[in-house]
């Protein structure tokens, strides 16, 4: 172990002063009072209790290449034979097989815009760039019609690159509308205040299901006859408008934590109320409330799955379709354990680069 002195200069430990340190460290967060003792002592035994049978079902005794699912019940374990037969419908719905590559590059490219955009390598018009050619090659590439490709309706599209595209682009669109709201939120004029309380509560005051419920069924009633908008489009912005809601009163908050003398000082250098909001305020309210925007992202992403109640092929409901298939009955606990995993994943780099990029600003 190395440490520094008052000179800054390192200094290697004994090995006996780096145990004594761990177990000091050890002690003082396991066993730092009875209670935490107890705790620590309960979570070992039911660590121990539980880590070897899970382990045994998982693994020793799993099924990964069962020619069926009789096979499977027969090894005893978890059968991943099962997700190996059935991970194209799980990830891709019922699109076309033949044309599934299609959706999985379109995953791959909203993947690598969010990471590329993550890295802030790109700035201002670049990322719009970046985002319009996204997204216009993930319509080539999921409804196709052109360029050779076969035309899938919307339809049958499903599984992880829909839930990607619902969440991925339910937020790229609710975060500048929240901030708009914030904003309208905080403006003198009454009208625009009221406006923007009104929308505000309203969306908050109900839960994301109603909403999607109310675009799938109770719109269309009041369309015009003859005019539809699809259902897909329906959901999405219901998706966005209800993120929109949450996301403005997040960005309310950090707008009030700004102390009144960075709006005095923007004003006395003479600046408009856009030039303070773009280059002096924003900025720091956007610093101080990333942990709950990211929260409130991670939320979006797995509240997607409501889109079932619509009848929208999302991760899980392509799940239950694989597990419909009367030669695979009975594997439920694998399929959701597998798009358990695949939600973990996203929801897990999203939080770790939340708290990758406050580090950073705080330097």
């Amino acid at each position: 172990m190395i440490t520094t002195t008052q000179t800054d200069r390192p200094v290697l430990l004994a090995p006996s002063r780096v145990r004594a340190k761990l177990v000091t460290r050890l002690r003082q967060s396991l066993f730092q009072s009875p209670a935490s003792a107890v705790l620590t002592i309960l979570t070992i035994w039911l660590l121990l209790m539980l880590a070897p049978p899970l382990l045994q079902w998982l693994l020793v005794k799993a099924s990964f290449q069962a020619p069926d699912a009789q096979a499977c019940r027969e090894a005893g374990g978890a059968c991943w034979a099962f997700i190996r037969e059935k991970y194209r419908l799980i990830l891709f719905g019922t699109y076309p097989h033949a044309e599934q590559w299609r959706p999985l590059l379109a995953t791959v490219l909203l993947v690598a815009s969010i990471v590329w955009t993550a890295t802030r390598r790109l700035a201002g018009l670049q990322i719009v760039g970046l985002w319009v050619f996204t997204i216009l090659a993930v319509a080539t590439l999921m409804w196709g019609g052109f360029l050779g490709l076969a035309f899938v309706e919307n339809t049958r599209w499903g599984g992880l690159p829909l839930t990607l595209i619902l969440s991925t682009f339910g937020i790229a669109f609710a975060f500048p509308i929240g901030i708009l709201l914030a904003l309208g939120r905080r403006s003198r004029m009454p009208a625009i205040k009221a406006m923007c309380v009104a929308y505000i509560e309203l969306i908050r005051g109900v839960p994301l299901i109603s909403l999607l419920f109310m675009s799938s069924v109770m719109l269309p009633l009041f369309l015009p006859e003859g005019f539809s908008i699809d259902k897909l489009l329906r959901a999405q912005l219901a998706i966005i408008f209800f993120a929109a809601a949450y996301v403005a009163e997040i960005v309310r908050g950090g707008l009030q934590a700004i102390p009144k003398g960075q709006y005095e000082g923007a004003e006395s250098i003479g600046l408009s109320y856009w030039q303070q909001t773009r280059k002096i305020v924003l900025p720091q309210a956007l610093k101080v409330v990333i942990p709950p925007l990211v929260s409130t992202f991670i939320a979006l992403f797995k509240d997607t799955s409501l889109v079932v109640i619509i009848g929208i092929f999302d991760l899980t409901q392509a799940a239950k379709a694989a597990l419909a298939d009367p030669a695979w009955t009975g594997f439920g606990v694998e399929a959701y354990l597998f798009i358990g995993l695949i939600y973990f994943v996203f929801c897990y780099s999203i939080s770790r680069y939340s708290r990758s990029l406050e580090l950073d600003l705080k330097r």
